[in-house]
């Protein structure tokens, strides 16, 4: 059995399967607007193994190129996907039902963290993506 999760009001429910990667703390402007909080944690998996077990997500197209699914009753985020890489999605870590069996590794888009927000781990912190392999 795979990583399970869901929304908060229990309509949409679903099950990660393999081995979660990239898992990261992500400081961007749009992260930040979607989940109303000053970061949004992710992990990855294999688009095909991802599979929804109860209802089906609300989609909503928020820049070019990216989808996000979320509960349409209850409005918490759970996934993000983009056209550069079709066959991964990305999977809300908090929208698990043991979010700490996923750990972020790094922080993306930490250009964009707001100021106020103080983390002390040391965790590798990218300006953009880890792709893009600039640190700050």
């Amino acid at each position: 059995m795979g990583l399970q999760g869901g929304c908060m009001c229990g309509a949409v429910r679903y099950e990660a399967s393999g081995d979660p990667f990239n898992a990261t703390l992500c400081h961007c402007v749009d992260c930040r607007r979607a989940s109303g909080a000053p970061a949004l944690a992710w992990f990855s998996v294999r688009r095909d193994a991802l599979r929804w077990t109860r209802g089906s997500p609300a989609r909503n197209a928020s820049s070019p190129g990216v989808e996000r699914l979320f509960c349409g009753r209850c409005g918490t985020q759970l996934t993000w996907h983009g056209a550069d890489a079709p066959d991964e999605i990305d999977v809300t870590i908090c929208s698990l039902d043991e979010p700490d069996a996923v750990a972020p590794a790094d922080h993306t888009f930490a250009s964009q963290q707001v100021r106020w927000l103080h983390l002390a781990d040391a965790l590798p912190r990218y300006v953009r993506t880890r792709s893009n392999g600039q640190l700050c």
